[in-house]
């Protein structure tokens, strides 16, 4: 006998509920009022609510934080934008765009970043002071202790059809990177260790990695990917790009000493283990920070766990 399956929406997933914040750009570089958007409980964080140039923590009991962001480098204020509400059906959807923030202040400065959109489970930590190491301004994963089968979703990709990349500091020359953009998904579960001086080490028990290679014909609706368990490094479909997160590659997480540290993954897991937490990561580019193509974009809508 064939088990049903059970999907079950990640909250918030179903983008329906949007929280909007208000952030006032400094004078130097035009003292505009930019409204970014986060995946939470419908509110509007404005100057009259007092609620203005204040950094996020999640809401409500959302699990997603985004690449949407309140920047104050060097005592100026900017809102960096690269995810959106977009519309899908009768509701809502997110659209994750690489875009190339520029910043010009009083005709003297003259910097051009490549940010890709990226939407994952965890939190951004504001405000953003510099662009040194994006993942250790990232507390990666939620709580988790549980085995999905699948996890499932609606897409649509546009790639922009450049042979090759860019990559775009602002900080250095331009330059190209070999190699065509890409959106990308990423699914880990863990099962993370924290040692008496606050250090986290992690064995990897579940994983997808997967770049979104083509345009899409319109939206590709209920697509349903597997999560691998255990030790894929001998399987058929594994690459490097699947392997485990150490030294410069390894994401970041907060300790419960209130300190965002690297998460070590030292290993592989059991298949049959059980995890503590996970990580869901969309990104509208693939090549790692400020590399792209300007435009690549993915939208996203009904994101599920799928539990056999």
């Amino acid at each position: 006998m064939v088990q049903a399956q059970k999907e079950e929406l990640i909250k918030f997933g179903d983008f329906e509920q949007w929280l909007l914040r208000d952030i006032k750009e400094s004078a130097l570089i035009g003292g505009n009022v930019k409204t970014i958007y986060e995946i939470a409980p419908a509110a509007h964080w404005t100057k009259a609510s007092g609620k203005q140039n204040v950094a996020y923590r999640n809401q409500g009991g959302s699990p997603w934080a985004t690449s949407n962001v309140y920047a104050r480098v060097s005592g100026v204020n900017k809102a960096n934008i690269s995810v959106f509400k977009d519309k899908h059906g009768a509701g809502s959807c997110v659209k994750l765009e690489t875009c190339i923030a520029r910043v010009k202040v009083l005709g003297m400065i003259n910097i051009s970043v490549l940010a890709s959109g990226s939407i994952f489970t965890g939190e951004m930590i504001e405000p953003i002071t510099d662009t040194d190491n994006p993942m250790s301004k990232m507390n990666l994963g939620m709580p988790f202790s549980r085995r999905p089968k699948a996890i499932k979703f609606d897409y649509r990709v546009k790639l922009t059809g450049a042979p090759n990349r860019i990559r775009q500091t602002g900080f250095s020359k331009v330059t190209t990177v070999p190699g065509k953009d890409m959106p990308e998904m990423i699914v880990m579960l863990q099962q993370r260790h924290e040692d008496a001086d606050g250090n986290i080490t992690a064995k990897r028990v579940g994983t997808i990695i997967r770049r979104f290679d083509s345009s899409t014909n319109g939206w590709v609706e209920g697509a349903s990917f597997d999560i691998n368990y255990g030790d894929i490094t001998k399987a058929p479909y594994y690459n490097k790009g699947m392997g485990l997160r150490r030294g410069d590659d390894a994401m970041y997480a907060r300790n419960s000493k209130g300190k965002l540290v690297p998460v070590d993954e030292n290993g592989w897991a059991d298949a049959d283990a059980t995890p503590t937490h996970a990580i869901v990561k969309f990104d509208s580019s693939s090549g790692g920070a400020y590399v792209g193509s300007e435009g690549t974009t993915i939208w996203l809508d009904n994101i599920k766990w799928v539990f056999q």
